[in-house]
């Protein structure tokens, strides 16, 4: 037997049964690891599971009347889209309503109400120390003085560690007056540095003592307010919650409140902002495997940010608890409230505690994508329903039925014999198309939407267009003469680079329109280029190999009229046979 010819693969002509081998084992693979996964079925997006659908309204904030304009909302919308994506919410939708408004509609079976909570939280976000603090509460009378913190739910480690707090006894009749005098303590102590500075530069007394009675008046009558407002707070009263520090600035000291690692509110007196979320570079939630600490925080900050935050952690670490300690604040809620004991001057920083994955998660979250250009309010929450997208959906399941039926039709009267490979070939398509879009729900939270069925339905003649450009090779080789088996791989090099090449156009028409286009259209992208790259997988792994193998059976192989490879019915010159040539007629005179 003839070797091959050099560049031809051997194996690819005598051991075709290897390349089936190995789709039908993934095919396995895949539906057992769709099972183990608990998700046998597509996730599915909003228009046809329902889902949430959320309304925030932009206000402007004092002494920026202009601030609500297409530019700030553009920024607002990415944001946003970036805070859902970054809880591995797909098919998602955030786009702008009017001049003002900002919808976000979450599908169903995503966590809904933690979407909500990132969404639904757009305010600034800022570093603030804290001054004091305090469990909150009816309890929180006889409890300890808001000079002793109780354990912070997450803390910062590695370069900055974890400092052990004490609780200081208070007796219930003494609470107010300790409540008060913390908080006085604790703003003359925020503004020691200073206030020691300038005397300490002071050359002329009565300089000092006629700049001092206003100054300390107006300090005393800060402390004064910020004393009633958080004797006053109760944390566990969400009215109270949410009009905790309304009204304050940035550059001005505030109470808010925040849960601690047991599950109570806590109460907080804060200085005035030293970072702001626009200083994060980026943030990301990390497990340390190298120290069995579990999950942790990480952060970077930008040139700037930097240099802020090795100024407030060096000034925190001087401290006492529980003035070492620096809030994380998100819409006047203390999302975190680490201990610190050495200035970070690296640029960057790690917060670690008692963590699981999806609180780290959610802080990192937060961090990263915390800062927006305006306030937002929430002005409405509805629950959609997937009645009209069930209807469309049936309408397009029915649709899609019809359509693979006529090319299932069409292949049976055209190609005969040949249906047998490219109807299993359609099969095994549409298996890994339903396998991969169950996976990917719960890996990357891809959701089936209408627009992503299309792009399945559209799928089908693109599959069925590259049998249909293979078996016309292999037609065109009969029709020259030769016989099935090396028609079969004399036609593969040729359609295999016309598939390729129209494969490529389609994938690349997909991938350009998922990076230009936003919400359900990026659906039908997706589905598109996926089911794509899924064509070539199966015309080089299952119908070659097929057609090769079947090629063998004398059924193809010797023409029969329903094969659809009779050499008379597609017109076959006659196969080239070698003539001897005639001799020269013998000479009588010569012989």
């Amino acid at each position: 037997m003839a070797a091959p010819k050099k560049g031809r693969s051997a194996s690819a002509q005598s051991r075709p049964g290897r390349s089936l081998a190995f789709i039908l084992i993934a095919i396995a693979a895949l539906t057992g690891g769709m099972f183990l996964s608990g998700h046998p079925t597509p996730r599915l997006g909003i228009d046809l599971a329902g889902g949430t659908s959320i309304t925030l309204t932009a206000k402007n904030e004092p002494g920026q009347p202009n601030a609500i304009n297409q530019t700030n909302m553009n920024t607002a919308v990415d944001i946003m889209n970036r805070r859902v994506n970054g809880l591995g919410v797909s098919e998602a939708e955030v786009q702008t309503q009017g001049s003002d408004n900002i919808i976000v509609n979450i599908p169903k079976g995503t966590n809904s109400k933690e979407a909500r909570d990132q969404v639904g939280t757009t305010a600034k976000l800022y570093f603030r120390p804290v001054l004091a603090t305090e469990v909150s509460g009816s309890a929180a009378s006889a409890s300890p003085s808001p000079s002793a913190s109780s354990s912070s739910s997450s803390k910062a480690t590695d370069k900055a560690t974890e400092k052990a707090t004490s609780s200081s006894s208070a007796s219930p009749t003494s609470s107010a007056t300790s409540q008060g005098r913390a908080v006085t303590d604790a703003l003359k102590a925020d503004s020691t540095p200073s206030a020691s500075s300038s005397a300490s530069s002071s050359a002329s007394p009565s300089a000092s003592s006629s700049a001092s009675p206003s100054a300390n008046a107006s300090a005393s009558a800060a402390a004064t307010k910020l004393q009633a407002q958080y004797t006053a707070l109760d944390c566990t009263d969400k009215a109270q919650r949410a009009k905790a520090g309304e009204g304050s600035k940035a550059t001005d000291p505030t109470v808010a409140c925040g849960k601690n690692s047991s599950g109570q509110w806590q109460k907080y007196v804060l200085g005035p902002a030293e970072v702001r979320g626009t200083d994060i570079k980026s943030a990301s939630a990390v497990f340390d495997t190298q120290s069995a600490a579990g999950w942790k925080v990480t952060m970077e900050f930008t040139s700037g940010g930097s240099k802020k935050f090795a100024d407030i952690t060096g000034k925190l670490a001087k401290n006492q608890s529980p003035q070492n300690q620096f809030a994380i604040v998100l819409d006047g809620d203390v999302v975190s409230d680490p201990f610190v004991q050495q200035a970070l001057t690296g640029g960057s920083a790690e917060i670690s505690g008692s963590f699981d994955q999806t609180e780290a998660q959610s802080l990192a979250n937060m961090l990263k994508y915390g800062s927006l250009p305006l306030d937002f309010k929430e002005s409405s929450v509805t629950t959609v329903t997937a009645a009209l997208g069930g209807e469309q959906l049936h309408a397009g399941l029915i649709a899609g039925a019809i359509g693979l039926g006529l090319v299932v039709i069409y292949l049976v009267v055209y190609y005969r014999g040949l249906s047998i490979i490219a109807i299993p070939s359609l099969l095994v398509s549409g298996a890994l198309t339903y396998v991969i879009m169950a996976l990917l729900g719960p890996t990357i939270g891809f959701a089936l939407n209408l627009p992503a069925v299309c792009g399945a339905i559209v799928a089908i003649g693109i599959t069925a267009d590259s049998f249909i450009v293979f078996f016309e090779r292999i037609r065109d080789e009969i029709r020259e003469g030769r016989s099935l088996r090396p028609a079969v791989e004399r036609a593969w090099p040729r359609a295999r680079r016309t598939i390729l090449v129209s494969d490529f156009v389609s994938f690349l028409a997909a991938a350009v329109l998922f990076i230009v286009t936003v919400g359900k259209v990026q659906g039908f992208a997706f589905t598109l280029g996926l089911t794509t790259v899924l064509d070539v997988v199966v015309v080089f792994f299952f119908t070659k190999p097929l057609m090769t193998l079947l090629a063998r059976r004398k059924f193809y192989a010797s023409g029969s009229k329903w094969s659809g490879l009779d050499p008379k019915a597609l017109g076959a010159k006659p196969p080239l046979r070698r003539t001897r040539r005639p001799s020269a007629p013998v000479d009588p005179k010569e012989a």
